[in-house]
C-alpha cells in the first residue's frame, strides 16, 4: 500500500483493500494517511456509514470539506453544480457527471500544491451519487498526482471496475501473530479463554482484541455466529455498561448522517427530555467506542456503529430520528429525511413532505434519493390515486437515470394502484421504453400509437410526444413495416400546436426518413440554429435532419447541442450526440473527427451505462476503417457487431455492418463480392435493409457494379433511387446520386460529370472527391490526359487530406498515368493520432489551455498535458506554437 502511495509521483492510481469485518483494512488505510502526511501529501478522507447511505452527497461532502475554500479555482458552473449537491446554495439542479467534473478540478486543483492522498473506508456504504461521483474521478487520475485507497467489504461489488490499479486481500492473521496480539490485549486470561478466543477469531486482528474483553461470554457463543455478529455484540456488551443519556447519545450520533457535535448534543435533548452538555460523551470515548471534539464525533470503527444500532429496538431507533428531526428544524430537507425514519404507519404530511423534498433531492443531482424519497412517500399515504402518481414521478426519474430495475419496481406497485387514463398512457410508456427497436415489434408500435392518440385526446400532448418518440425509434432501430411507420407518422401529424416542439419533427424524420423528408426539412428550414438554446432540442433537431440526410444541418445542430452538454455535463445525452455525430462526420468527409466522437461516444456511453450506445459505435468505427483502407479490422469489426445479441436484431446496425462489409472489400479490389455485400442494403426482403441507411451506399454500389461489369444490375438500383427523389429530396441521396449518374453514364457522362461537380459541394467535401477522382479517371480514358489531371490532383489533395489511403494511391496511379510526375507520397502524420490525441491536438491548435481542453473532455489538466507530450513527437514538433501549423 506504501508503494501505491509513493507511486503518485509519477501517475494516479486506484487500490481497494478487501476483507471481512475487523480484518485490519481501516488499520492499513490509517497507516497509509499517516506515511502520506508525513510524506507531504494532502489527505482526504471519507468513511462510509450506513445511516448516511440515504443521504444523497453526505460522504461527499465530508471528503471534501478541507478544501471546499479552494472552490473559487474552479470554473463557476462547477462551483454552482457542488455547491447546490451539498445544499449550500440555491439552483437548478445540476447532473451527477458535471458535479463529479467539479470534484476532479477540486482535487486536481488541490494537487497542483502537493499530491493528494484519497482514503475511501466502508466503501461499500457510501450513498450511491458519492460512489458514482468517486468511480468518474477514479477512471480520470491516470496522469495526476493522485491517489484514491480505499476499503470495502467482502462480498461488495467494486464501484471503480477497470480503473482500480489493483486489488489487496486483507486476510487474518497466522497462528503465532494471533498468539502475540491476543497476549497484548488478554495476557490475564486463562488456556481455556485464550483457545476459544482464538478460534472464533480465526486470525481477525479487532476479534482477537474485543472478544478478549469479553472472553468468559464469548466460550458460550454458538460457533456458527458470523464473526462480524459475534464483534458486534462483544462491543455491545460494552455498550450495557454505558450510563442512559450516553447511551442516548450515541445512538443519536449512530443515525445522524453529519456527525456534528452541537446538532447531536441538540437532538440528545430531545429524546432524553434533560439538558445535556459535551460532557455527556465522555463514558463512550472512555471505553474506545468514540472519539470527539468541539466540531464533530466518530466512531472508532464502524462495527461499533452498527453494534450500537443492532442493540437498540426499533422504537428507540425511531424516537432518535424523531429527536434528530426536531433538532434539524432550519433544515427542512434533512428533518423530512429523519422523520420519515420515525414513524411506521400512514402519515399523510410527512408524505406530502416527502414528495416536496424530492424536489431538493433533484437540484441537488442526487436523483436517487429523489426516488426513495417518492417511494417512501408513497408508502405513508393512505390516498390510492396520489400512491399512484407518486411510485410513476419515481418511475420516470428512475428511466431518466437509465435503471430498468426500478422502472420495473415502481411500474409494479403503480399498477396495483387506480390509474386515470393518463396515468395509465405514462406508464405504458414507461413499461416500453426499455425496448426500443425490438424487432417484428408492429403491434408494440401501433399500441403506443393508440395510447399517444389517447393522451393528447386527453390533454396531455406532452406524455403523447413522447409516447411517439418511443414509437419512432422503434422503427430506426429496426424494421417494422411501412403500416406502423405511417400509423407513427399520421398520429404526430395529427396533433395540434406541437409543430414546433423538436419531438414532433424528430418523430416524423425518425418514423419515416424517405416518405416525411418534405415535412421535416420545411420545418427545419425554419429554425435557425443559434436561436435555439436548449441542448436536448438541439439534439433531438439534429437527430431529425440526420435522419432524412441533411448532413451539414445536422452537424450544425449537433455541434451547438455538444457544446451546451459539455458545459453542463450531461454525459449521457452527450454519448448520444458525439454518436450521431460520428456517422455524420462521415458521410462528410471529416474521418478523422468521426473517430475522435465514436470513441468518446462510447467511453462516455460505459461510463453513464448505456449498452446500446456503448456497443452501436462498432458499426460505425468498422466504416470508418474500411474507407481509411483498414480492411481487415473493417471485416473483423462488421462480422463482431452481426454477433452481438444487442445489435444483430436490429436492422439499422445489420445495414451499417453491410455497408462496412462492401466499403473494405472495394478497396481491396474485390468489387464482385463488393456488389454481394451492397446489394443487400438495398433489398427490402434482406434482413440488412434499412430505408434510410441505403442512402450511404448508394457511390458504392454504383461504383462496384462498374468495376465488377456489373453496371445494369447497378443501373436497377439506381433506378429504384431516382424514384425515390420525386417522394424526398434528402440531400444525402441527392449528392451519392451525382457520383452514380455520372460512373454509370454512356454516351452522356460528360454532361453528368459536369452536372456534378457544378453542385454546391462545400460542405461535401468527400463526395466531390470522389466525383473529380472518377472524371479525372473518365477524362483519362478518354485520352485527354492534360484535362485529367487537374480533376485528379483536387482528389488526390482532399484524400490525403481524410486520410482515404485506398482511394489516393488510385488517384497517384491515375495521375502517373496520365503523365503526372509530380505527384508523390506525402505522409499523413494526423494518422498517427489516436482519436482522442486527435482532439486535443485540434483544441489545443485553436488556443485552447489544458484546463480548457480538460474542462470540455472531462479530464484533468495534468493528463490533457501528458497526452501533449505523446503527440508532440507523433507530429514531429516540438511545441504547442507548431501545432496550429501542423493540424491544417
Amino acid at each position: 500500500m506504501y508503494a501505491a502511495v509513493d507511486g503518485i509521483r509519477t501517475q494516479g492510481s486506484v487500490l481497494v483493500a478487501i476483507g471481512e469485518a475487523g480484518i485490519g483494512k481501516s488499520s492499513l488505510l490509517r497507516a497509509a494517511a499517516a506515511h502520506a502526511r508525513d510524506s507531504g501529501y494532502q489527505v482526504l478522507e471519507v468513511s462510509g456509514v450506513e445511516s448516511e447511505v440515504g443521504m444523497p452527497f453526505a460522504g461527499l461532502h465530508q471528503l471534501l470539506r478541507p478544501i471546499l475554500p479552494s472552490l473559487d479555482a474552479i470554473p463557476p458552473a462547477q462551483q454552482r453544480a457542488l455547491r447546490s449537491a451539498f445544499g449550500l446554495s440555491d439552483g437548478p439542479g445540476d447532473s451527477l457527471f458535471l458535479i463529479a467534473l467539479a470534484t476532479l478540478s477540486l482535487i486536481s486543483e488541490a494537487a497542483v500544491e502537493r499530491p493528494v492522498l484519497v482514503i475511501l473506508d466502508d466503501l461499500q456504504w457510501l450513498d450511491e451519487p458519492t460512489r458514482d461521483v468517486l468511480a468518474f474521478l477514479a477512471r480520470r487520475i491516470g496522469n495526476d498526482p493522485i491517489v484514491i485507497v480505499c476499503a470495502r467489504r467482502t462480498g461488495y461489488p467494486d464501484p471503480f471496475g477497470d480503473a482500480s490499479l489493483g486489488q489487496l486481500e486483507v486476510s487474518g492473521l497466522d497462528e503465532n501473530d494471533a498468539r502475540q496480539l491476543l497476549l497484548q490485549h488478554g495476557g490475564d486470561l486463562d488456556a481455556a479463554d485464550r483457545e476459544a478466543v482464538l478460534e472464533q477469531a480465526a486470525g481477525n486482528p479487532l476479534a482477537l482484541v474485543e472478544l478478549s474483553a469479553v472472553a468468559r461470554n464469548v466460550a458460550h457463543d454458538p460457533a456458527l455466529i458470523p464473526l462480524s455478529a459475534r464483534l458486534e455484540r462483544a462491543f455491545a456488551a460494552r455498550i450495557d455498561e454505558l450510563p442512559r443519556i450516553t447511551r442516548d447519545a450515541t445512538l443519536i450520533a449512530a443515525v445522524d448522517t453529519e456527525g456534528e457535535t452541537s446538532e447531536i448534543l441538540a437532538a440528545t435533548e430531545a429524546l432524553s427530555g434533560s439538558p445535556v452538555t459535551l460532557d455527556v460523551l465522555e463514558p463512550a470515548s472512555a471505553i474506545g467506542l468514540i472519539d470527539f471534539d468541539l466540531v464533530h464525533v466518530r466512531f472508532r470503527h464502524p462495527l461499533m456503529r452498527s453494534a450500537l444500532i443492532q442493540c437498540e429496538s426499533g422504537a428507540r431507533h425511531r424516537a432518535a430520528h424523531s429527536a434528530l428531526a426536531a433538532a434539524l428544524e432550519k433544515n427542512q430537507y434533512r428533518r423530512t429525511w429523519h422523520r420519515a425514519q420515525s414513524i411506521v404507519g400512514p402519515d399523510e404530511e410527512v408524505a406530502d413532505e416527502l414528495e416536496l423534498s424530492h424536489v431538493e433531492s433533484l437540484r441537488r443531482g442526487a436523483v436517487v434519493a429523489a426516488i426513495c424519497a417518492l417511494e417512501r412517500s408513497a408508502q405513508l399515504t393512505t390516498d390510492d390515486s396520489a400512491r399512484g402518481r407518486r411510485l410513476l414521478m419515481a418511475a420516470e426519474h428512475a428511466f431518466g437515470l437509465g435503471r430498468a430495475d426500478l422502472v420495473d419496481r415502481m411500474i409494479a406497485a403503480a399498477s396495483l394502484t387506480p390509474l386515470s387514463a393518463l396515468d395509465q398512457a405514462r406508464m405504458e410508456w414507461l413499461r416500453e421504453i426499455f425496448h426500443d427497436g425490438v424487432p417484428g415489434d408492429d403491434q408494440h408500435i401501433l399500441e403506443l400509437c393508440r395510447v399517444a392518440r389517447a393522451s393528447a385526446d386527453a390533454g396531455d400532448t406532452d406524455l403523447a410526444l413522447n409516447l411517439l418518440i418511443g414509437a419512432a425509434l422503434r422503427c430506426w432501430w429496426a424494421n417494422p413495416g411501412e403500416v406502423a411507420r405511417a400509423r407513427v407518422a399520421s398520429v404526430t401529424l395529427s396533433l395540434r400546436g406541437a409543430r414546433e416542439d423538436p419531438r414532433y419533427v424528430a418523430a416524423l424524420a425518425v418514423a419515416q426518413p424517405v416518405l416525411q423528408a418534405r415535412t421535416v426539412l420545411g420545418i427545419l428550414s425554419e429554425i435557425s440554429v443559434e436561436t435555439v438554446l436548449d441542448a436536448e432540442a438541439l439534439r433531438l433537431l439534429g437527430l431529425a435532419a440526420h435522419a432524412v440526410g441533411d448532413q451539414p444541418l445536422a452537424l450544425d445542430f449537433l455541434q451547438r447541442a455538444e457544446r451546451k452538454l459539455r458545459d453542463q455535463g450531461r454525459l449521457g445525452l452527450l454519448s448520444h450526440v458525439l454518436g450521431v455525430q460520428g456517422v455524420v462526420r462521415l458521410d462528410l468527409g471529416d474521418w478523422a473527427g468521426s473517430d475522435s466522437a465514436t470513441e468518446e461516444a462510447r467511453r462516455l456511453a460505459q461510463d453513464t451505462g448505456q449498452m446500446i450506445w456503448s456497443v452501436g459505435p462498432l458499426v460505425n468505427e468498422a466504416r470508418s476503417a474500411a474507407l481509411q483502407g483498414n480492411s481487415e479490422q473493417a471485416l473483423q469489426l462488421a462480422a463482431a457487431s452481426e454477433q452481438m445479441p444487442t445489435l444483430r436484431s436490429l436492422n439499422l446496425f445489420l445495414a451499417c455492418a453491410q455497408l462496412a462489409r462492401g466499403f473494405a472489400l472495394i478497396t481491396e479490389g474485390r468489387h464482385n463480392e463488393a456488389f454481394e455485400a451492397l446489394r443487400r442494403v438495398f433489398d427490402p426482403a434482406d434482413p440488412c435493409f434499412h430505408p434510410r441507411e441505403r442512402f450511404c451506399g448508394v457511390m458504392f454500389v454504383a461504383e462496384a457494379g462498374v468495376y465488377a461489369d456489373r453496371r445494369d444490375e447497378a443501373r436497377r438500383i439506381i433506378a429504384d433511387m431516382e424514384d425515390l427523389t420525386r417522394v424526398t429530396p434528402s440531400p444525402l441521396l441527392a449528392v451519392q446520386l451525382l457520383y452514380a449518374r455520372a460512373v454509370l453514364a454512356d454516351d452522356d457522362a460528360e454532361s453528368r460529370y459536369r452536372e456534378a461537380l457544378a453542385a454546391d459541394l462545400t460542405r461535401w467535401p468527400w463526395v466531390r472527391a470522389r466525383i473529380q477522382f472518377a472524371y479525372g479517371a473518365w477524362l483519362r480514358r478518354q485520352r485527354r490526359r492534360i484535362e485529367s489531371r487537374e480533376p485528379l490532383r483536387q482528389a488526390l489533395g482532399v484524400f490525403r487530406l481524410i486520410g482515404a489511403k485506398a482511394w489516393a494511391e488510385n488517384a497517384q496511379t491515375e495521375l502517373r498515368a496520365a503523365g503526372d510526375r509530380t505527384a508523390t507520397a506525402v505522409p499523413v502524420s494526423l494518422q498517427r493520432l489516436t482519436p482522442q490525441e486527435l482532439q486535443i491536438a485540434r483544441m489545443a491548435a485553436q488556443g485552447m489551455s489544458n484546463r480548457e481542453i480538460g474542462q470540455q473532455l472531462f479530464l484533468s489538466p495534468r493528463t490533457i498535458g501528458s497526452h501533449l507530450y505523446r503527440i508532440f513527437p507523433k507530429l514531429d514538433i516540438t511545441s504547442r506554437n507548431q501545432l496550429s501549423a501542423r493540424m491544417t
